[in-house]
């Protein structure tokens, strides 16, 4: 298990990283999914075997509502169906945190429930917000759970221009879900999971 890294140069790191997958051409993505509330895209990761995937759409919310119902606190468990536990295990100055998650089990429990430990940020961006995460290998794994990895993942949230009410909602997801597991089962479960989670936070902010 490694120690609790220096949060402000991991920060500053995960940040320029997320902002430069925001700025990858149109013409390296392919479509996976698309719903009546978001498009998911992918691409083959950089930093691991298996997918970067890029969902967008848009939120009928203001920036900082949406962004606190997906950052670590109180409103994520409520409505994230995926999500079953969340711990904030150690708390930093300027929005960060470290966080232990439980997912649960997916396609009929081909994918069997996991663990995440994720350092996580939140910062301006242009004129929204950025929050996003990358998995530690720290703190013991808890029994009859996967430790998955998320390699840098982050939601980017910008109000539309021309519609102050409305927010750009673009996240960045890479999950190693280790176990084992056929890719294309993996593949599925992620497109599928993040068109909903645009559904389900969607109805969170209605409520």
């Amino acid at each position: 298990m490694d120690p609790l890294p220096n949060p402000a140069p991991l920060a500053s790191k995960l940040r320029n990283t997320l902002v430069r997958y925001h700025s990858i051409g149109d013409g390296e993505w392919r479509v996976a999914k698309k719903t009546k509330d978001a498009t998911v895209w992918r691409k083959p990761s950089e930093e691991f075997s298996g997918y970067l995937y890029k969902a967008q759409g848009v939120v009928e919310d203001v920036t900082n509502r949406i962004v606190d119902h997906i950052r670590p606190g109180p409103y994520r468990i409520d409505w994230d169906s995926l999500m079953t536990s969340m711990d904030i295990m150690e708390t930093f100055e300027e929005n960060c945190c470290v966080m232990r998650y439980t997912t649960a089990g997916q396609l009929w429990n081909i994918i069997a429930p996991r663990e995440f430990v994720d350092f996580s940020y939140t910062t301006n961006y242009e004129d929204g917000l950025l929050t996003c995460g990358i998995s530690l290998d720290y703190g013991d794994v808890r029994p009859n759970f996967v430790r998955g990895f998320n390699h840098p993942c982050g939601w980017f949230c910008v109000p539309l221009k021309d519609s102050p009410g409305h927010s750009l909602l673009t996240g960045y997801i890479q999950t190693e879900l280790r176990g084992m597991l056929p890719q294309s089962a993996v593949d599925t479960a992620m497109s599928s999971t993040l068109a909903n989670f645009y559904s389900d936070l969607k109805k969170a902010l209605k409520t």
